[in-house]
C-alpha cells in the first residue's frame, strides 16, 4: 500500500508567524505518527522561513517512522544537514533560492554528472535517495542512469489538469510510472495531491510507493482536525 508521508513545513510556518514555539513541530510531528501518518517530510530552505534548520535535529531523535529531508542540494548548508542526520530519505529538489515553493523537477540529463556526485554521496552514508522530475519519460531516464534509488513526480499540472480531463491529467504520470517500473526506480509523487485527486491518483499510478502532502493536508486539518484528516488521506490511498 502506497505511504502517506506527511509534510509539515506549514506547522513550523504558522509557528514562526507569531515567534515562539506554538504550535510546537516536534509535537505536530508525534501527533501525525500517532494518528496513522507512515513518514514525516520536511524542507528546510536557506532562509529558514518555516522549517528551521534545528528543527531537523530536534525531529530526528524522535521519529519513529520513515523521515523524509526535501530540498535543494546545491546548497553546502542543506547537505551537510542531511549528512548530519541520516534520514531514511533525502529528495533532491531543484529549489532557486528565495523560491516560494517546489515549481519544477530536475533536469537529468543535463545535470546528470552532477546528480550522480550527489545521489553517490548520500548512499554511501546509508540514505536512500530520490529526486524530484517532472512526468517525462526522458527525465525518468536520466534519473536512472544518476544511480537514484527512488524518483519523485512533481503532481501540480495533474492537480491543476483534474477537475477538467481527468483521463488527461493522469496519463503523463501514468507513462512515468511505467517507465520507472521498467527501469527498476521506486516511485514517489508530491505537491497539491489533495482529498479531491489522491484516491484517483492512487488507482491510476502502479507501484507508487509514497506520497508526501503537507499544504492541503494542514489547511484541511484547520476544519477537519489532525487525526480525522490524515484518517481521510490514508482511506483515499485505500480507496
Amino acid at each position: 500500500m502506497t505511504k502517506l508521508s506527511v509534510n509539515i513545513n506549514k506547522i513550523a510556518t504558522l509557528r514562526n508567524s507569531r515567534g515562539g514555539n506554538t504550535p510546537n513541530v516536534l509535537a505536530a510531528a508525534l501527533a501525525c505518527e500517532r494518528f496513522g501518518a507512515e513518514g514525516i517530510t520536511v524542507h528546510p530552505r536557506p532562509d529558514e522561513r518555516h522549517i528551521r534548520y534545528q528543527d531537523v535535529y530536534d525531529l530526528k531523535g524522535e521519529i519513529q517512522t520513515e523521515f523524509n529531508i526535501e530540498g535543494n542540494c546545491q546548497e553546502q548548508k542543506f547537505i551537510d544537514l542531511v549528512l548530519a542526520n541520516k534520514p531514511t530519505q533525502v529528495t533532491l529538489v531543484p529549489d532557486a533560492t528565495g523560491q516560494l515553493t517546489s515549481n519544477h523537477g530536475w533536469n537529468t540529463i543535463k545535470h546528470r554528472d552532477y546528480l550522480k556526485e550527489m545521489v553517490t554521496l548520500f548512499q554511501h552514508e546509508g540514505i536512500r535517495v530520490s529526486i524530484f522530475v517532472d512526468p517525462v519519460v526522458e527525465m525518468i531516464e536520466g534519473a536512472a542512469e544518476t544511480g537514484t534509488d527512488r524518483i519523485e513526480l512533481y503532481t501540480e499540472s495533474y492537480a491543476s489538469e483534474f477537475g477538467f480531463d481527468k483521463e488527461k491529467a493522469i496519463a503523463p504520470y501514468y507513462k512515468a510510472a511505467v517507465k520507472a517500473r521498467e527501469l527498476g526506480l521506486g516511485l514517489n509523487a508530491g505537491h497539491d495531491l489533495d482529498l479531491n485527486n489522491l484516491a484517483y491518483f492512487n488507482q491510476h499510478i502502479p507501484d507508487l510507493l509514497e506520497v508526501s502532502i503537507g499544504h492541503a493536508l494542514i489547511s484541511d486539518a484547520l476544519y477537519l482536525g489532525l487525526e480525522e484528516t490524515i484518517k481521510r488521506y490514508l482511506a483515499a490511498l485505500k480507496a
